[in-house]
């Protein structure tokens, strides 16, 4: 591998970091919040692949130029990209804003009712719930609550 093709595939090869480090942020943080933040640096991974892929060397905006009739005309010298990828992107710019502040209110919401947002703390707390949950009403539900 040469430092010309490193440089030339940089964009695949950050990717590739964000995605991992993203990844190992959501799998490996206790935190809530953490989890939240791993979970758009994966996604901001997956919108450069696409913008990546997107890309067309030396393209140019599909916009045809029309005669006076109306009709297209369209030079099969030039090279147009393709605009799905980037639309694309915007979209889910706008669905990650959205998931990630409904996440945040949640987390918000978990932190009122259980005071703290740990992940390892919160299911402890919901353990001894349950414990105390199945000691008071275990023999209604046939000794297992």
């Amino acid at each position: 591998m040469t430092l010309e093709f490193f440089i030339g595939h940089i964009n695949y090869w950050l990717f590739i970091v964000l995605m991992m480090t993203g990844f190992y942020i959501v799998v490996s943080a206790g935190n809530l919040v953490k989890k939240v933040v791993g979970l758009n640096i994966f996604q901001v991974a997956v919108f450069m692949l696409y913008i990546s892929i997107g890309k067309v060397t030396g393209g140019t905006a599909p916009i045809f130029p029309t005669d006076r009739m109306g009709k297209i005309k369209a030079d099969p010298e030039i090279v147009y990209s393709n605009p799905l990828p980037h639309v694309l992107i915007l979209t889910a710019i706008v669905v990650g804003i959205a998931t990630t502040s409904l996440a945040l209110a949640l987390i918000v919401r978990i932190r009122e009712a259980y005071n703290t947002i740990e992940e390892d703390d919160i299911l402890e707390i919901d353990a001894r719930t349950a414990r105390a949950e199945n000691i008071i009403h275990g023999e209604a539900m046939g000794g297992r609550a």
